[in-house]
């Protein structure tokens, strides 16, 4: 036990983290091999950080669009269900939840766990959503002759978005729970300078029941990678409402003009705090009318 005791009172060497990107279910290495420093609050050393390339953005693309039947044909409780599995597991976590908003966002401790137990709530919210999109988002039309017709809401496909820089962890749920719930497949941009709690929840969809490819995190630069994922004819929509800077908003959406993507347009000084509504939801959704002759 002595020499124990003595052992608590060694200096330790720090164990510096290097963080990867989060594509098909996996943690690869970025392609180029780049990475860049992340800073907390105080503009301390925190984490090593995998810098995005083309390459990756193009993995990311192929391993959304791989998921993407899968997911979308998937029953709505089924992904209901999944996502209530991510809040499960967000708050098991929760105190490491806490601690990188603290560290990042240079909150205290209350305002930290009020983001985190935000965040939390909000996927709760979006899980249970899922099975009753058809019923307010679709209809069934009264039309003149002996006919059913229903409006069904599908989803847009493989959607790429560029997480709130401000809110690191409330943000990027909150552009990503309305993307899944409604089917699509998602590549997302975490937070420039705090992306650390993108990487931490990307470890709970690892270990959650999210089949591989339908979330992928890419870490580093927004202006550098998304004008990719914009021009990338693969890609089916992209969520601006994260993105701050006009101009590269303005030029992701000249890109995405190429291959028609549907455009959520930016919100910068969005509250995230705010009730989300389905909006976001309806962004990447579309209506689909069936009709079908009556029996006789």
């Amino acid at each position: 036990m002595g020499s124990l005791r003595s052992d608590e009172n060694r200096k330790r060497l720090a164990v510096n983290k290097t963080h990867k990107l989060f594509i098909a279910g996996a943690f690869p290495r970025s392609e180029s091999g780049r990475s860049y420093e992340v800073f907390d609050s105080h503009h301390g050393f925190l984490a090593n950080m995998a810098k995005a390339s083309r390459k990756d953005a193009r993995d990311a693309a192929v391993a959304a669009r791989n998921a993407q039947r899968g997911w979308a044909n998937a029953t709505a409780y089924n992904r209901g269900q999944i996502l209530y599995r991510m809040a499960e597991l967000m708050e098991g976590r929760r105190s490491q939840f806490i601690s990188e908003i603290r560290q990042c966002e240079g909150l205290n401790n209350h305002d930290a766990e009020v983001v985190v137990s935000a965040s939390i709530d909000r996927l709760v919210w979006y899980a249970g959503w899922s099975d009753k999109l058809a019923q307010v988002i679709g209809n069934a039309n009264a039309v003149a002759g002996p006919y059913f017709n229903f409006s069904l809401p599908e989803p847009t496909g493989v959607v790429a978005t560029v997480a709130p820089e401000s809110s690191s962890l409330l943000g990027l749920i909150s552009v990503i729970a309305p993307t899944i719930v409604a089917s699509n497949t998602i590549i997302v941009i975490a937070s420039e300078t705090r992306p650390v709690p993108a990487i931490a929840l990307a470890e709970v969809i690892a270990t959650s029941d999210v089949p591989a490819g339908v979330v992928n995190v890419l870490t580093g630069s927004p202006a550098e990678i998304m004008p990719w994922l914009a021009s990338h004819a693969d890609v089916n929509g992209i969520d601006l409402s994260g993105v701050a800077d006009a101009q590269l908003a303005k030029e992701l959406e000249t890109e995405a003009a190429g291959t028609i993507k549907r455009i959520r347009r930016p919100s910068p000084d969005h509250d995230w705090f705010s009730d989300p509504g389905l909006s976001a939801i309806r962004s990447f959704l579309e209506i689909k009318t069936v009709w079908h002759p009556q029996g006789t």
